[in-house]
């Protein structure tokens, strides 16, 4: 049984109702209460639990009314059966006499209203509220969709924009040791040929002056080299720690002491480079921003299936203002790192320093949840 109401210019599409109730005389009272709110619709009558699911299966319908007590079974019930179906559709119960528990149970099981009928007046707000509400719930799962899409792909791009870097500073680091490198050693092997041939003073003096300069050249292309991607790492993480650590230590000066609990962690290569490049930027920004320090502590830990690394500093902290600093995208390039390898950085800072955690499950090992970030009114965000 159909009936429809004509369309305003407040109303230009009827509202599809599928109305279940055993009583013709109360779908009558429904029928004339939305005639007389002026609210156009298409409302479609079914009695039976098989022709309500029929119905529903439609897709024809964008609200449900439903009486509560039906013969074998209630309003709940169809609401449960439209639940197995997957189909989301505000749903709001009419009944003569529905008990606060109940109601209150319908409403806690997500149907999107009730409604006594001796208030049938209300009908028309109670299924405008019920549909704006299911379009507001609508859009926001959509734009929820969207942005979980759109975090997707961002994750994709950075992981293929971190890979096509650490490729591309291997390739550079090759090109360095064998294009320049080759090419600076043996214009440094011409030039020591020349000078033990040169018997003018001022000749001799310009070749080891620009013997200097080669060897100079030499070494900050091994230095370039290494910082692209030190052929260290293939002796294992905690060389490469270690040797970072030294390197650190000679360039600024600051002492730097490394513990690890084995002399060598087998760790899988991507994990391996994760930890390296977290160690990296973390003492890089030690040096740049935790003036008043004295020494770094590394940590290098395996135990309980879990690779992790800390670098912590005893400088002043950072800064209150450091997570609204702009352009700071080096935490955040840490962090989309240590997602990859499924893992996570914590980083927390105070007036006693700075550390750097990195948590990465291993492969066999009992995968631990990521800890509970805690917000300090010294936070991360300094790191560039």
């Amino acid at each position: 049984m159909t009936g429809t109401g004509e369309a305003t210019a407040s109303h230009p599409r009827p509202v599809r109702i599928l109305h279940l109730e055993d009583s013709r005389v109360d779908h009558a009272l429904v029928k004339f209460a939305l005639q007389r709110s002026q609210l156009p619709n298409e409302i479609t009558l079914v009695d039976t639990m098989e022709d309500f699911r029929r119905e529903l299966q439609s897709g024809r319908h964008e609200i449900v009314l439903a009486d509560y007590h039906l013969p074998g079974f209630t309003g709940l019930d169809a609401w449960d059966a439209a639940c197995k179906l997957g189909i989301q559709i505000p749903f709001v119960i009419l009944s003569g006499a529905i008990g606060e528990t109940a109601a209150v149970d319908a409403m806690h099981r997500g149907v999107s209203d009730y409604l006594l009928k001796d208030s049938m007046h209300r009908l028309a707000h109670v299924v405008q509220r019920a549909l704006e509400i299911s379009d507001a719930r609508r859009a926001k799962a959509r734009a929820d969709a969207e942005l979980a899409e759109s975090r997707q792909r961002l994750a994709e791009l950075a992981e293929h924009l971190q890979t096509s870097i650490e490729q591309e500073r291997a390739d550079i680091a090759r090109e360095i040791h064998d294009d320049i490198g080759g090419a600076l050693a043996a214009v440094k092997l011409d030039l020591a040929w020349v000078g033990r041939r040169a018997n003018d003073s001022e000749m001799q003096r310009h070749v080891n002056t620009a013997l200097d300069m080669v060897q100079h050249a030499l070494g900050a292309s091994q230095r370039i080299m290494m910082n692209l991607r030190p052929p260290i790492l293939d002796q294992g993480l905690v060389a490469a720690v270690v040797w970072l650590a030294q390197n650190f230590e000679r360039r600024t000066g600051l002492r730097v002491h490394v513990r690890r609990t084995a002399e060598r962690i087998e760790v899988p290569r991507d994990v391996q480079l994760v930890a390296y490049r977290t160690a990296q930027e973390a003492m890089t920004n030690v040096a740049k921003h935790a003036q008043g320090a004295s020494h770094v502590e590394i940590d290098l830990n395996d135990g309980e299936g879990v690779l992790t690394l800390e670098v912590s500093d005893n400088g002043p902290g950072l800064d209150s203002g450091a997570l609204r600093k702009d352009k700071s995208f080096g935490l955040l390039g840490l962090r989309e790192r240590a997602a990859k390898v499924g893992g996570w950085l914590d980083v927390s800072s105070s007036t006693r320093g700075t550390s750097v955690i990195l948590s990465v499950p291993l492969p066999g090992g009992d995968t631990l949840p990521p800890p509970v970030e805690h917000k300090e009114a010294h936070d991360q965000g300094d790191f560039v």
